[in-house]
């Protein structure tokens, strides 16, 4: 089956391609000006150039396919360059279904982000009205929220890498956020980050799978832990045992952040501190089992990539 990939060059991206050849299927990838070289196997796919804001390059990569899978998505925004959550997590899926379905591909399965029906940041709210969208469609749907995503970046950004770069290689304590006047609960919020493989594993098998239509599905790893305790451990798998942690109020640190976001330095913004302080905690028993996949626990033997600095993009 021929499957368009649109965001396929991506840290998760890459995994859901190789997964998909495995699985037997071609994957028809869009690709960015500047990003060929970011395709994995690419003798085994086939390449459109492009961007989701280009309708003709959107017909051409739906073009002999029977499933779209939709994944961009952004951490951080920059109107001034025209990144905004808008832009790509609702608008770009918008012109993407509509190529889909004007194509006559029936079958969608969409990223979006576990917790985004809380919608208290625009991240949230981008990524819960795609859902909406699709879920008013007439298509075969299914949709995806993992929690934080972790694994071999190979040279893209990813969760435990920019952590690394930002908090544990600078030589100064690593903040953790606590709310209001509560200093004891600092670095206290719960995740559970999902290996990117095992979303992969998810997105492929989920394709041609009747059972997972019309469905949203959480997507976390077996093991739930703390901020500060993913930060030690990340510490750890680096070599750089022993980090200090310095709790920080959480309603200071975004009050900062509202001031300097705007420039590229600074290394987070209010809403980020925001969804940092909600935790993150997904569900992933349900989809584990209906495709059989086994779980990887965050730890830090899954972490060994952390040693080698060339391994990821920062920035």
């Amino acid at each position: 089956m021929k499957v368009s990939v649109i965001g396929g060059t991506g840290f998760v991206g890459s995994y859901i391609v190789d997964r998909l050849i495995a699985a037997e299927h071609t994957p028809r990838l869009l690709v960015r000006q500047g990003s060929e070289g970011k395709v994995v196997q690419r003798d085994a796919c086939e390449i459109v150039p492009g961007d989701i804001d280009d309708s003709d390059a959107l017909k051409e990569v739906m073009s002999g396919a029977r499933a779209m899978i939709y994944l961009p998505g952004i951490l951080r925004e920059f109107p001034s360059r025209g990144i905004t959550f808008e832009a790509i997590q609702y608008q770009g899926f918008s012109n993407a279904l509509e190529a889909a379905r004007d194509s006559g591909i029936g079958r969608i399965i969409l990223m979006s982000a576990n917790g985004v029906d809380a919608g208290a940041t625009s991240y949230q709210r981008t990524k819960h009205h795609a859902e909406e969208l699709l879920a008013e469609s007439d298509c075969q749907w299914t949709v995806f929220r993992p929690s934080v995503i972790f694994g071999d970046p190979r040279g893209r950004m990813e969760f435990c890498t920019q952590l690394k770069h930002q908090l544990v290689d600078p030589p100064i304590p690593a903040a953790v956020f606590f709310p209001g006047l509560n200093v004891l609960a600092a670095g206290k919020q719960e995740m559970n980050p999902v290996h990117v493989d095992n979303v992969a594993q998810a997105f492929v098998a989920s394709v041609d799978t009747p059972a997972s239509y019309g469905r949203i599905f959480e997507l976390g790893g077996p093991n739930r832990v703390y901020w500060k305790d993913i930060i030690r451990t990340i510490a750890w798998a680096s070599g750089r045992d022993g980090k200090w942690l310095l709790p920080a109020p959480a309603w200071g640190v975004r009050s900062v952040a509202k001031v300097f976001q705007r420039f590229d330095w600074f290394p987070l913004t209010a809403d980020q501190v925001t969804l940092l302080m909600q935790g993150n905690i997904a569900n992933a028993s349900e989809i584990a089992g209906m495709f059989k996949i086994d779980l990887t626990p965050f730890d830090s033997k899954h972490l060994d990539y952390l040693k080698d600095p060339g391994r990821a993009i920062h920035g």
